[in-house]
């Protein structure tokens, strides 16, 4: 399928467990920030599909922060320094305020350039088709890169989305009609993951793939290990990702989960998961200021060694994790708590966030 434009609507152009300090870290080889400024930011094979996509994605949430102005700066200064992965999901913001958002802040952007990706929470053929039609409304396209179904978490939410009558149909049928070029999915749980894995075989998965999580309990291992086995291109999320916030402590970010601040903590967490077997690209968390230091992490790539990874190791030791008693319950095939993670903007809604 040819790539398109964006469709042209009248107006849309409007305008104890923080890394730890440097010298804990241990030496580092870095750019200077003029050398980092050269550097491209580095673009992978998007698994079999052909397309080669930044290694960094920018997070479409953060435009609930966000005015519509510094929103459409914002995505306009990620796509100069070498972003051409666009995520984004009704679920995010109130009243798809940030598919709205981005819409209008892309349109001025050669559609060619960029690479759309949009969700659906929807598990039914029909909820999907309204979400997926509305969703192509408000981003001002005639259609996505690469669609997925959003937040899945359970094995049973699985077999509703792929069975009969289930989200996949209309997904399917949307491919048919050159409304979606590539299918994903992003999920929670590791249960929730492998399920879906082994029904269909899916152009991508998003899934948590941060240092605490998979290296203090192996969160993610088991995801990478089917993804690599079906040819699925992995994109890692929460890759900035610090565990969750102490008990009783000030806050320093309004955000659900603790996400490393500095650059050179950002440049070794982004490290660690683009080091990661099949994986694409890293997400970072839905802030500007954390996209940019993301994006200089991604220029300064280079593989993790066995070394920095027993740091981290054991820089993670004793955090706790947002999304261990999510993976717990759904071993136990009990039901979930809503919200998933209390504080988190991307439950507006009981099953929506990423």
């Amino acid at each position: 399928m040819e790539r398109r434009e964006f469709l042209k609507v009248a107006g849309a152009a409007a305008g104890g467990c923080a890394l730890a300090s440097n010298a804990l870290l241990g030496t580092q080889t870095q750019l200077s920030s003029g050398e980092r400024k050269l550097a491209e930011l580095p673009r992978r094979p998007l698994g079999k599909t052909g397309e080669k996509l930044s290694v960094i994605g920018f997070p479409g949430l953060a435009l609930s922060q966000q005015g519509q102005e510094e929103g459409t700066a914002g995505l306009h200064k990620a796509f100069d320094e070498g972003i051409n992965y666009f995520d984004v999901a009704p679920a995010y913001g109130r009243d798809g305020d940030c598919e709205i958002k981005m819409g209008v802040g892309l349109q001025s952007i050669d559609r060619s350039k960029i690479f759309l990706a949009c969700k659906t929470k929807k598990r039914d053929a029909l909820g999907a088709r309204e979400e997926l039609e509305r969703s192509l409304t408000r981003l001002k396209t005639d259609h996505f890169d690469l669609y997925q179904m959003h937040a899945v978490f359970t094995p049973e939410e699985a077999r509703q989305a792929l069975g009969p009558g289930g989200a996949l149909e209309t997904i399917l049928k949307a491919r048919e009609e050159g409304k979606l070029r590539y299918i994903g999915l992003s999920a929670h749980t590791t249960k929730g993951a492998l399920e879906m894995l082994k029904g269909f075989q899916f152009d991508s998965i998003m899934f948590p793939i941060d240092y605490m999580d998979y290296l203090q309990w192996g969160f993610g291992k088991a995801v990478i290990e089917c993804a690599q086995e079906r040819g699925t291109a992995v994109f890692a999320m929460k890759t900035l990702c610090a565990g969750a916030w102490p008990e009783g402590k000030a806050r320093s970010r309004q955000w659900w989960y603790k996400t490393v601040e500095s650059q050179d903590e950002v440049d070794l967490a982004v490290r660690f998961s683009l080091s990661q077997p099949g994986v694409v690209a890293a997400i970072p968390p839905s802030f500007l200021d954390l996209v940019d230091k993301a994006i200089l992490a991604g220029r300064a790539y280079r593989p993790i060694t066995e070394t920095e990874v027993a740091k981290l190791r054991e820089l993670g030791a004793g955090c706790g994790s947002v999304f261990k008693r999510d993976e717990e319950r759904v071993v136990m095939g009990l039901s979930l708590h809503h919200p998933h993670h209390p504080g988190s903007p991307h439950d507006y809604c009981p099953c929506a966030h990423a």
